[in-house]
């Protein structure tokens, strides 16, 4: 464990340097919005397992916010970043300014990320995984990670991100990491903060639901119960506003059939108050369980 704290690169030209003197090591790279948090701790301790260096990305990224989001809001707390960053080891954090990740004031070419891009998450924020996927693109061809790291909260974000690598031939590996949750089973989320006492005890119905469906394997059954834990929610004071509940195949996002044995996500997006959180968790479908 260092305390030295990483090597902090502002442009690319910084970043390029840095990296060059990182020599022929491995590295392992965790692309973030920052304001981290336990969740992303995990990230970089497994980061540190899987190769010689870790090199952080700390951007908060315009093109996956819509004009309704928190952009302005989101919290940027560098310094706390950097200090969890030098008690994690890591070797590099790449620090951008908007201008020095976008020439432009919106770039004019951006990865499209196709039908699976346009459900769920895609459906309610229709620019979102557009900008994710560019920006991750973008940092992967200035990182050259050998391998990447990236939480399964985001479980959409992670099947487009495995898919965009895939299809378009990229030399990295796509590692996840289990949802890191507090006590009472809340997924650690740096929109978590946003969050009254009283908004907090109503979101904790997201993880209670997830829980309750995966005590079942078939899927009615699985749907009913987490439907039945939300639908208690929804008129708590402060209400739970959900946006879907959903049993997806984690190859493609499709909906498994009455056939369909293996794992599976559940998954599910509300909103307390003003703040949208998403949750999701992984099941064992079908007789095989």
């Amino acid at each position: 464990m260092s305390t030295k704290g990483p090597v902090v690169a502002r442009s690319r030209a910084e970043f390029a340097t840095a990296r060059a003197a990182l020599g022929p090591a491995t590295l392992a790279f965790v692309p973030t919005l920052g304001a981290l948090h336990a969740g992303h701790r995990a990230l970089l301790d497994r980061a540190a397992e899987l190769a010689d260096r870790v090199v952080v990305s700390i951007f908060v990224n315009p093109l996956q916010f819509a004009p309704t989001e928190d952009l302005d809001r989101y919290p940027r707390p560098l310094e706390a970043d950097l200090e969890m960053c030098a008690d994690a080891g890591v070797a590099l954090a790449f620090v951008p300014s908007r201008p020095e990740m976008y020439d432009a004031v919106r770039p004019v070419v951006t990865i499209d990320p196709g039908e699976l891009g346009r459900v769920y998450e895609g459906a309610s924020r229709p620019s979102h995984f557009a900008g994710v996927l560019t920006v991750v693109a973008k940092l992967f061809h200035l990182v050259r990670p050998d391998v990447a790291v990236f939480g399964q909260k985001a479980a959409q974000q992670l099947v487009l991100i495995r898919r965009m690598v895939a299809d378009l031939d990229f030399p990295v590996r796509i590692e996840e990491v289990a949802t890191v949750r507090e006590p009472d089973g809340l997924a650690l989320s740096s929109r978590n903060r946003y969050l009254s006492a009283a908004e907090r005890d109503t979101a904790v119905a997201l993880s209670k639901a997830l829980r309750a469906g995966g005590e079942h394997s078939e899927p009615t059954a699985v749907l009913a119960a987490a439907n039945a834990v939300l639908a208690v929610a929804a008129s708590a004071d402060p209400p739970l506003h959900v946006d879907y509940l959903a049993l997806l195949d984690p190859a493609d996002l499709s909906t498994p059939g009455p056939d369909y044995h293996g794992e599976a996500i559940l998954a599910v997006a509300a909103k307390v108050g003003a703040t949208r959180l998403i949750d999701n968790v992984r099941i064992k479908i079908g007789p095989s369980r």
